[in-house]
């Protein structure tokens, strides 16, 4: 039992770390809570039932299209309503606002255009879970953990080693002196939504060949993001990351002693024991000002 549970924590955590290791870098650079993040999951989903089951295109062809959809689609919000509200000298408030308008806003066009009824991608069959070791695991939550572990690996890279992960870091740390040496921060913004939306767009898409398709999906997905990235640090990638597993692993853990019903309630239980008590995470002491 513990061995199944620890797989099903790791397996909820990938989904989560995706989540939130997009929001965090959004948030690390612009510095506000992009909590409409959670629409372009859902945003995503749908555009890969409609290239996929919908307009009949090959499937590794819709992933790419959905991806490349769901960076356009970030930067799109950045740039017509953030960018113009940053003009316009508005607050982290502001912007917290405006993103929870546009979360409401997008999922209500998702309901408006597809419906409510459940739909699903259809693209990978339900099959008997491989045993390993005594553990139960399907193949798609073993390419949900490998594609995760693959993509963050890749985003360590770029951030460490890559001229614009460089400028990205800078930005975050000091906007002032990045801008100084010759940074144009709206750059830095405007891919940090590219980026950011575009791995919000594979969480999408392995949600969605897991799941039934619902316009809110993406909302529940933000706000485990969302608690993983405040756990491990919100302004820390990082963090993020490690802060989603940790909170994947709790929840799953914790359903041994309560029922299933109870995941959400222990993850809000987690948001604001961390909220209160250690409000820079696990890794934001390290964030510099």
């Amino acid at each position: 039992m513990f061995s199944q549970l620890l797989i099903n924590g790791l397996i909820a955590g990938a989904i989560y770390a995706l989540a939130a290791s997009g929001f965090s870098l959004i948030y690390s650079n612009c510095k506000f809570v992009h909590f409409a993040h959670g629409s372009t999951i859902a945003a995503s989903v749908y555009a890969l039932f409609l290239f996929y089951a919908k307009l009949g295109l090959n499937f590794w062809l819709a992933v790419i299209l959905t991806i490349i959809f769901a960076g356009v689609f970030g930067w799109l919000m950045n740039a017509l309503v953030y960018k113009k509200l940053r003009k316009r000298k508005s607050g982290g408030a502001i912007l917290l606002i405006a993103s929870v308008g546009l979360l409401i806003f997008i999922e209500s066009l998702i309901l408006l255009i597809f419906g409510a009824d459940v739909k699903t991608i259809g693209f990978i069959k339900i099959v008997k879970g491989l045993e390993i070791l005594g553990i139960i695991i399907t193949p798609l939550q073993i390419i949900i953990i490998a594609v995760s572990i693959v993509l963050f690996a890749a985003l360590f890279v770029f951030m460490k080693k890559t001229k614009l992960g460089k400028a990205m870091r800078a930005v975050a740390d000091n906007k002032e002196a990045a801008e100084i040496v010759g940074i144009s921060t709206e750059k830095i913004y405007a891919w940090s939504f590219i980026i950011g939306s575009a791995i919000a767009g594979v969480a999408g898409i392995l949600v969605g060949l897991e799941q039934n398709l619902e316009p809110t999906m993406g909302t529940n997905l933000m706000i485990k993001g969302f608690t993983g990235a405040v756990i491990g640090g919100i302004g820390s990638i990082h963090g993020a990351i490690l802060g989603a597993f940790l909170l994947g692993i709790v929840e799953n853990f914790g359903i041994w002693f309560l029922p299933s019903g109870y995941k959400d309630a222990i993850a809000f239980t987690i948001l604001f024991a961390f909220l209160l008590f250690m409000p820079r995470g696990i890794l934001g002491i390290r964030q510099t000002k």
